[in-house]
């Protein structure tokens, strides 16, 4: 039964060739989308610097540490080649301010008129710059955090004092090696999985649209049989739309890291996951017209607020076993892509995904009851 079952939705599949090119290709399409974006947003980060420093005399010669504070830190930026920064001085505080206000910089730094002085002194009192720019800015809190230490590293080297710590940046797993494209990809991946929730729903209510169904209840067919003959098929799809996504995206760049076959369980379980959850978009659906229509709902739900099409991370409503369960961990795949985002992001094995995977399994456990009960009620029903 469920392989017979099995071959015909593989000719169904087929068939329907234009259902089935538009779940494989859409990922893939969105990898593509998401590459130009990145290349067309890389981020840059634009310092200026305004010196109002008033120089010092020390041994009779008059000095101006200011005026070495730009040369020092175009020559930091230069021996960087991983993070964008740029750095340009400026005449008048109000010049800064208007290129601040047109987004032209991200940070102004004012170095104050007691600068040289504060150096002479071994500064005895500390010198008060001032760093002026948008507050709700990453680029500029970013500029900001390397700026302070470029101007304590050129303070240092100034007075020849000592540093009172060191810090060694360790990065954990597989992040500093990251783009921000890489760190899409897990979401994408996954929403190739997301797509099947057309195909298989498609797949399934076509039996009941094309009144197939009749024949099939007379055989004393089990909704489950349904499930999986269907199922096998949907799990091939699913396969196919990951590896070509998962071939767009190394394409353009991206380096699948972690254990593949920890990636094809993930993979697998989330294919299972959608292909249950199809069965209860059936159960409210009679015609593939409906699923087109209803199914843009969950379709959307699935793949904006899990995580596929962005990163979004929600508090946590309560704990399963030390894992926080948040309002969106309600829908599968958010599980599968932070199962996803752990192993090719932090480096992490199966053994550290067990929460993710046993939550995972569960929701699809409970999709799959949910639509069996609601699809043997609403369209196997005998009497």
């Amino acid at each position: 039964m469920i392989l017979s079952i099995f071959q015909k939705s593989i000719k169904e599949q087929l068939r329907n060739y234009w259902i089935l090119l538009l779940t494989v290709s859409l990922a893939p399409f969105f990898v593509f989308v998401y590459y130009l974006i990145n290349e067309a947003s890389q981020p840059k980060y634009d310092i200026l610097i305004l010196n109002q420093d008033q120089g010092t005399v020390i041994a009779g010669q008059q000095v101006y540490f200011g005026e070495e504070v730009l040369p020092y830190v175009q020559s930091a930026i230069s021996e960087m080649t991983e993070i964008p920064f740029q750095a340009a001085a400026v005449n008048e505080r109000e010049a800064g301010l208007q290129l601040l206000g047109q987004r032209s910089a991200d940070a102004l730094l004012i170095i104050p008129v007691n600068f040289s002085t504060c150096l002479r002194d071994s500064i005895i009192k500390p010198p008060q710059f001032e760093i002026v720019g948008d507050l709700t800015s990453i680029s500029y809190m970013i500029s900001v955090v390397w700026l302070g230490e470029s101007i304590n590293e050129f303070m240092i080297q100034a007075t020849g004092s000592g540093r009172l710590f060191g810090v060694t940046e360790t990065p954990l797993g597989h992040s500093g090696l990251m783009s921000e494209f890489d760190m899409w990809m897990p979401g994408m991946l996954i929403l190739s999985i997301i797509m099947l929730m057309f195909s298989a729903t498609i797949a399934i209510i076509t039996e009941v649209d094309q009144k197939t169904i009749l024949r099939l209840k007379l055989s004393e067919m089990k909704a489950w049989h349904f499930l999986v003959g269907v199922g096998g098929t949907q799990v091939l799809v699913g396969f196919i739309s990951i590896m070509l996504t998962l071939g767009a995206a190394a394409a353009l760049g991206f380096e699948m890291r972690g254990s593949f076959l920890v990636f094809l369980i993930i993979a697998l379980l989330a294919s299972i996951s959608m292909i249950a959850f199809s069965l209860i978009l059936a159960a409210f659906t009679r015609s593939v017209t409906d699923v087109l229509v209803i199914g843009n709902f969950p379709l959307f739900l699935f793949m904006f607020f899990s995580g596929a099409a962005f990163p979004i991370q929600g508090a946590p409503i309560f704990y399963f076993g030390g894992y926080g369960i948040s309002w969106q961990g309600i829908m599968s795949t958010t599980h599968a892509i932070n199962a996803l985002n752990k192993i090719s992001i932090l480096g992490l094995g199966l053994s550290d995904i067990l929460p993710e995977l046993i939550t995972l399994t569960g929701l699809t456990a409970i999709y799959f009851l949910i639509g069996v009960w609601a699809f043997q009620r609403r369209h196997l029903k005998t009497s």
